[in-house]
């Protein structure tokens, strides 16, 4: 099920547009203004946003800047004047798409599947040398097999498929234990050690991309590629 998260200053819009997802198997998060959605984006993982660009406060252009500063995450923008300036300020400034209003349920749908397709995380990542295979469950370095367990697989999948987005702990706990998990942020420390060390042996230099955040979690950085 993918999660959306809708941003309009209008409780009616969002009623509607999750009327609309809803039935189709999408979850949908709300968010009544740009500060709202701002700390919804830090605390949950969404696949998907859909904001007005006309709200009071903090308008829709600007949701969208903050938002490009760290997360890649597609965005479709709403606005209700067909006015080729504000759709070409939206792309311009990091969104995908965009829908005038008054739009149908069917048209909404096409461009949220078609921008999902299109956002599909790769499932196999190469990072100058460094090859993370989800199909074949695999890490290797130069041809060089990496023995991780499913747990250290999935966190450095994570890290690597979002490059330079800072995980909390308590995130990553979320992500790879799952939500009602007993588990404490200690083990994440131990994990994040075991990955490490099992790929530098292999003779990549992990401590450049697999970097501490300290007081946080952890990040993945994506270095220039190696001549």
């Amino acid at each position: 099920m993918y999660k959306v998260l809708l941003v309009d200053d209008e409780q009616r819009m969002l009623d509607l547009i999750a009327l609309y997802l809803e039935p189709h198997q999408y979850k949908c998060l709300k968010a009544r203004n740009g500060e709202e959605a701002l700390l919804l984006m830090k605390k949950e993982s969404v696949d998907l946003i859909v904001l007005d660009i006309m709200m009071p406060g903090m308008d829709g252009w600007t949701v969208c800047k903050e938002i490009r500063a760290f997360s890649a995450v597609p965005i479709i923008m709403l606005t209700a004047r067909e006015q080729e300036e504000d759709i070409v300020k939206g792309l311009r400034l990091g969104a995908d798409d965009y829908v005038t209003k008054p739009f149908g349920e069917q048209e909404l749908l096409a461009r949220i599947e078609a921008l999902l397709r299109r956002s599909l995380p790769s499932k196999k990542i190469q990072i100058n040398g460094l090859l993370w295979d989800e199909d074949q469950f695999e890490v290797s370095y130069k041809d060089k097999f990496v023995r991780l367990t499913p747990k250290e697989f999935a966190l450095l999948g994570i890290l690597m498929k979002h490059p330079n987005k800072v995980f909390a702990r308590g995130h990553l706990l979320e992500l790879v234990w799952g939500y009602d998990t007993e588990t404490e942020g200690r083990t994440v420390d131990s994990h994040v050690r075991n990955v490490r060390e099992k790929i530098r042996e292999a003779g990549f230099p992990i401590g450049e991309h697999f970097q501490t955040v300290w007081g946080i979690g952890y990040k993945w950085v994506n270095l220039p590629v190696e001549m």
